[in-house]
């Protein structure tokens, strides 16, 4: 008898589980995305061909804000933002030009997408028919949740109900017409960057889920029988951070939270119609100005959270670049992140393995713990009267605004660690970010050219057509029909963004989301000792608390970074004004005449900061307002001396953590200001 193996069998478990001439199967990777675009469709088109050329296995496509926000780039709101942080695609041409050599019933093309959806799903729609493609080939992914854009991104147009039948209509039309397409990423990712903890990740994401299956499982052409079917095609789209055990036990939370919904409150039997799909980018909040090139590491270490765990892996992976906290990422950058990827699908023997974490009682714990805590907030919002009544009422708002203020107030403390930025800040000069060209740059011609293509396009296009095509998309918003068939017509005939969005603006209106922040009320924190003392020595000056005015000119609605300066100015004791997302520098400088405001701070995360600051800063020596400027966001060190030349007083980027002292030199300013 061989006392290892009783049995007297000698050969090893190994070689019975798995005989060394049959290769262990190997798990299908997740689809391979960078997220890309900027300048025009056709630079666009380029990096996209090269991508794809590196391996890349989908698109994911990033528009330009007016593209996002509804509006063509000759419209005032669009100064300075066109091709900066995404592709301007107004017309059919564009979208020719950016699919160009591309085959679509061959590709997966996520396009991250939300107000203006049905618009750019119908331009892709026409581009698909004239390359041939059969529709229920084409697959991919329309972002389309509208509930986040009240909460963090800020690129919404319509008011909330509006916005939940337009994205009704997709996941309707989609159902039939494109059965492999993804109709909506109901999207957490956003939450997180604008402060969301994990349990409020989960809760507001399913609730938005709730809402939406709600709606369309009270359109009438939807089916009992087909309702299952149209669940199995909703995806979710998250985020991971650093907490690399909590953001995996989350992922696993999603998964068993969105069975059990599925299946007790709509009644999906079909257990493949239950599966949580979903695809990621990784928490770019997190990453730093100061020694970026820690960033490679942090995106590892995120990307692991949403790989490791087969349960709850992601569909589509892409990620950010180490220098995103610098300005937009170079080819090689995003080259880069993409290596990542491969290197642990292709390299390692994660794909080999079923799920390495089932049994731990330590995730089991924690995934109990999440769903617990997700189960009693959805209750909470549930009793409102669902998302959209929590939107309305400001309640997601203001919880996301008062979590994020945590966690700026715990970084500044060093209860939370960030290496580089509040711990270990001692360094050698990074070679990755000297220099000159290490991050995109996309100049003001940019926009020029694109007004001058919008005008050759107008004047080319039939324009009986194009009126008859807006005509027909009017009466369908109107009687409450599925605009997508109407759209698509206005894609083929020429219509451009700005006019479509135009038109349901005059039926279902504008929006102006709660901001989160309210001014007239003061904090009583103990640990704002120091600035508090600031702001009373400019008050002692002024004879009153000095007036401050934050304002976030253009179509930037990344608003967190200017809600928590607001919030915290606020409980220092200064008298804040703050309108919200989306305005004109004409709008801002009127704003400063009626409040009287003793400085302005511009928060702008776009890298239009140049021309609209040019603007601002010009109006308000027109209107003999003589009073000093703060500017907050991603900015280059050449953008900054440009803008000190234009006589702003101080120019905060990613690396300013600190927001005490930030609001001290408001208070000191603002006070300076008035000598």
């Amino acid at each position: 008898m061989n006392a290892i193996n009783p049995a007297g069998d000698t050969s090893t478990s190994r070689e019975k589980a798995a005989p060394r001439d049959k290769p262990i199967p190997r798990d299908k990777p997740w689809i391979f995305r960078t997220y890309a675009g900027h300048s025009d469709a056709s630079e666009s088109n380029k990096l996209y061909r090269n991508n794809l050329a590196k391996g890349q296995t989908g698109l994911s496509v990033a528009f330009d804000l007016p593209t996002q926000t509804g509006y063509d780039p000759d419209h005032v709101l669009s100064r300075g933002e066109v091709g900066k942080v995404g592709v301007p695609v107004s017309h059919l041409g564009d979208m020719r030009a950016l699919f160009a050599d591309i085959p679509l019933a061959q590709m997966n093309t996520s396009m991250t997408i939300n107000a203006t959806a049905a618009w750019l799903l119908s331009l892709y729609i026409a581009v698909a028919d004239e390359q041939g493609a059969p529709r229920h080939l084409l697959q991919g992914t329309t972002q389309n949740d509208l509930v986040k854009e009240y909460l963090s991104r800020g690129t919404y147009v319509f008011p909330p109900r509006p916005s939940m039948a337009l994205t009704t209509d997709i996941v309707v039309f989609t159902a039939r017409e494109l059965p492999k397409w993804n109709p909506t990423n109901v999207c957490s990712y956003h939450l997180q960057e604008a402060g969301a903890s994990p349990v409020q990740e989960l809760s507001f994401a399913l609730a938005t889920a709730i809402a939406l299956l709600d709606s369309i499982r009270a359109r009438p052409e939807v089916s009992a029988e087909e309702f299952p079917d149209v669940v199995g095609r909703i995806s979710f789209f998250v985020n991971a951070g650093m907490r690399f055990v909590t953001e995996l036990c989350k992922m696993r939370a999603f998964v068993e939270l969105w069975d059990e919904i599925t299946l007790g409150r709509y009644g999906v039997a079909d257990d493949a119609m239950r599966r949580f799909r979903y695809g990621v980018q990784v928490n770019s909040l997190g990453l730093t100005e100061p020694q970026p090139e820690n960033n490679v590491y942090r995106i590892l270490i995120e990307m692991l959270a949403v790989t490791l765990s087969k349960k709850a892996r992601a569909r589509a992976v892409q990620l950010p670049a180490w220098n995103e906290a610098l300005g937009l990422p170079r080819p090689f950058d995003q080259q880069w992140s993409l290596r990542m990827q491969q290197v642990l699908a292709y390299e390692t023997d994660l794909l080999e393995f079923g799920d390495i974490f089932d049994g731990s009682t330590v995730i089991d714990a924690k995934v109990a713990d999440l769903k617990a805590a997700a189960l009693e907030e959805l209750a909470k919002i549930d009793d409102m009267g669902g998302a959209l009544a929590a939107i309305e009422t400001g309640y997601m708002k203001q919880a996301l605004v008062e979590n994020g203020a945590r966690r700026i107030e715990a970084i500044e403390r060093g209860e939370q660690i960030v290496i580089g930025v509040n711990k270990f800040t001692n360094t050698e000069p990074s070679p990755l970010s000297a220099g000159e060209g290490n991050v995109v740059t996309v100049p003001d011609s940019v926009e020029l050219e694109a007004i001058g293509r919008l005008k050759t396009w107008r004047s080319a296009r039939d324009g009986k057509s194009a009126e008859a095509a807006l005509a027909e998309l009017a009466s369908a918003a109107k009687e409450a029909r599925n605009v997508m068939p109407a759209s698509i017509a206005c894609a083929k005939a020429g219509v451009t963004t700005g006019e479509w969005a135009q038109t349901l603006r005059e039926i279902f209106g504008e929006y102006r989301a709660p901001t989160g922040v309210d001014t007239t009320k003061l904090g009583d924190d103990a640990g704002l000792a120091t600035v508090k003392a600031a702001v009373a020595r400019a008050t002692e000056k002024l004879g009153r608390p000095p007036r401050f005015l934050v304002g976030k000119p253009g179509l930037d609605g990344h608003s967190n970074g200017a809600e928590q300066i607001a919030v915290r100015a606020r409980d220092a004791g200064m008298a804040v004004s703050y309108g919200g997302i989306r305005q004109t520098p004409d709008e801002i400088v009127t704003q400063a005449q009626e409040t009287k405001a003793d400085i302005i701070g511009l928060s702008i995360l776009s890298g239009s900061h140049l021309p609209l600051v040019r603007d601002v800063t010009a109006r308000l020596r027109v209107a003999g307002m003589n009073i000093p400027v703060v500017v907050g966001g991603i900015i280059p060190p050449d953008d900054e001396n440009a803008l000190r030349n234009m006589g702003v007083a101080a120019v905060y980027t990613p690396k300013d953590f600190a927001l005490d002292g930030i609001i001290a030199d408001v208070a000191g300013l603002a006070a300076k200001g008035r000598d």
